[in-house]
């Protein structure tokens, strides 16, 4: 009798998953997660592990069929999310740290200007504030040519990223419906 109540019986034993996403990324986590089988169950900003994070929480079926290959699906998914981020990342990291160099050498050069000064050499000061000066109004300049270079060079690479997702997910759904 307890075999067959066993048999009859509704339970579920479910997988639980956190994945800490980067803000804005959260609507393509929940939504592909579900190719996988997974189902949101809530979401929360993650305050330990920064400002731009939120902390997805995700439960599934712990007998659905054809885990290990959806596994292996859901994990370049995660390659191709990861990689997404990364690029995103890297279109104003380069041209943020040239502009803080070149606002630097900007600085060393007002700073030799005002070193001039007190020292009585008003030429040398003149000399030395004119690259100084342009050393603090050309890096936002050269900030935005060089982060839209970096994107014109970086989207490319991001759809593809964005088509293998799509393509991971739909043979993943395909999987999950037989």
């Amino acid at each position: 009798m307890t075999g067959e109540k066993r048999e009859n019986s509704n339970f579920i034993g479910y997988e639980y998953r956190d994945i800490l996403a980067v803000q804005g990324m959260e609507a393509l986590w929940s939504d592909s997660m579900a190719s996988f089988g997974w189902a949101l169950e809530g979401s929360e900003t993650s305050l330990t592990q920064g400002i731009n994070t939120v902390n997805l929480k995700f439960k599934r079926d712990h007998k659905i069929r054809n885990k290990a290959e959806l596994t292996r699906l859901q994990r370049q998914f995660e390659a191709a999310v990861r990689e997404i981020e990364s690029l995103e990342k890297s279109k104003a990291t380069g041209a943020s740290a040239f502009a803080f160099t070149f606002g630097v050498i900007g600085t060393a050069f007002m700073a030799g200007s005002v070193f001039s000064y007190i020292g009585g050499l008003i030429p040398l000061c003149i000399v030395l504030a004119v690259p100084a000066f342009a050393g603090w109004i050309l890096p936002y300049f050269l900030y935005e040519k060089l982060k839209d270079k970096k994107i014109r060079s970086v989207t490319p690479l991001i759809d593809k990223q964005y088509d293998l997702i799509y393509e991971t997910c739909e043979k993943a759904s395909i999987l999950l419906d037989n």
